[in-house]
């Protein structure tokens, strides 16, 4: 009994210590002064979801660069547009007559963004160049007169944002997204700038392996026969995975997959302007808000943390999404970011980093990985110490999030 009322009194007095050391606000503005950033360049904003409330900010409404914490976005506007099952579909034709195993005509590959075909990565997919050879052979052909046709016209412009830095160009992480993608577009740490090339290199040499021969003779293009539809894994997959490792290429395509599932051409400007429209019919705060691409590369980009917050709450009761977000001390790019402290596997949050800048968005989750909590952190134009401002960020969690048991735990196991 008396240790009852021991441990009573003491978890009293722990929930009386974290009401002062957890004061939210009060812990947003110490990792403010205490971050390294200039305040004028750091933006928070802590969303209780059961109401919707704010209950800590600061800057909510300035514009700020939010490198990859953009995807966060890409990501929500697909999935509200094609839902979790989505699949790409890349379609392979044969177009002029078949006789005695030889076909007068070409092999035409209709190119959808699809940015895991032949990905090195999560998820896997079944291999598409084995596809097409098996294919033929099931037709009997064993002679292509005609040509392979790699048709993109399906989504117009350029590969790339025209802002991102040509810097990056030559990086795999700066590598296009193309109608047709393959291999994830790059080769190594280098980026491939015409992926198409590599595709039909490698499908006239399995080509080669099976015995059919292509002849490549300027036929024309007649009228198309479908021999395949090769779908991707369901799009929830794609998302977690590029959710997980930052994957400009999958982001890029996704975006440029909302846009041509709006109506439009699949181009990258046309894609942000009809993401911003509906964002905008949903009632998001968009004032300063610029969207440039999906994902986040550009440093064209702005968004409050009023708009990443009402994103997220928005989206906080899609348990697939949520699942896309790493989860602190255990995932992705978070691995290492509130690992061991109490609120390991507690918090899921996207990173964004570039020069200067070091962002955050996601959610608290409870013991059931359900989001309690929205969470945006932006920091830019970052001249000192990333690891100072890093921590700065986990202390603030830490401070707002901890609560008795917490603490009670802790202080048994210490």
């Amino acid at each position: 009994m008396i240790k009852k009322i021991a441990t009573s009194l003491l978890c009293l007095l722990l929930s009386v210590s974290v009401a002062m050391a957890s004061d939210p606000q009060a812990a947003v503005d110490r990792f403010v002064k205490g971050s390294g950033v200039a305040s004028g360049s750091i933006a928070v904003k802590v969303i209780d979801l059961a109401d919707g409330k704010a209950i800590a900010g600061h800057n909510e409404e300035k514009a700020l660069i939010p490198a990859s914490i953009m995807k966060s976005v890409t990501t929500a506007a697909l999935l509200e547009e094609v839902g979790a099952d989505y699949r790409y579909h890349t379609r392979v034709y044969v177009d002029g007559a078949q006789n005695l195993g030889i076909l007068r005509g070409n092999v035409i590959v209709v190119g959808a963004c699809d940015p895991s075909l032949g990905s090195g990565h999560e998820p896997e997919s079944s291999d598409f160049i084995d596809e097409i050879v098996e294919s033929l052979r099931v037709m009997g052909i064993h002679k292509i007169e005609g040509k392979i046709i790699i048709d993109e016209s399906e989504f117009a412009g350029s590969p790339r944002p025209d802002s991102w830095m040509p810097a990056d160009f030559k990086q795999s992480y700066g590598t296009g997204s193309h109608a047709l993608n393959f291999g994830d577009n790059s080769s190594g740490r280098n980026s491939v700038e015409n992926p198409a090339a590599v595709f039909e290199s490698r499908l006239k040499a399995a080509m080669r392996e099976s015995q059919i021969t292509l002849e490549e003779k300027e036929l024309g293009e007649g009228r198309r026969v479908q021999i395949l539809d090769h779908m991707s894994p369901t799009v929830d997959d794609i998302m977690r995975s590029c959710m997980m490792r930052s994957d400009n290429l999958f982001a890029e395509s996704m975006l440029r997959t909302y846009g041509k599932q709006r109506g439009g051409d699949g181009s990258t400007p046309d894609a942000a302007a009809k993401e911003s429209a509906y964002w905008t019919k949903k009632g998001m705060p968009l004032d300063g808000v610029s969207i440039i691409d999906g994902s986040g590369l550009s440093r064209s980009n702005r968004v409050t943390a009023d708009f990443m917050g009402a994103v997220l709450t928005e989206m906080s009761v899609d348990a697939n999404y949520a699942s896309f977000f790493p989860l602190a001390g255990q995932e992705g790019t978070l691995k290492k970011f509130l690992a061991g402290t109490p609120l390991d596997s507690y918090i899921a949050l996207k990173t964004g980093s570039m020069k200067g800048i070091q962002c955050y968005a996601g959610y608290k989750l409870d013991d059931d990985y359900v989001p309690t909590h929205a969470v945006v952190i932006m920091m830019n134009d970052i001249t000192k110490s990333r690891k100072t401002a890093k921590r700065a960020a986990e202390n603030m969690l830490l401070e707002i999030f901890e609560d008795c048991d917490t603490l009670l735990n802790t202080k048994n196991n210490g």
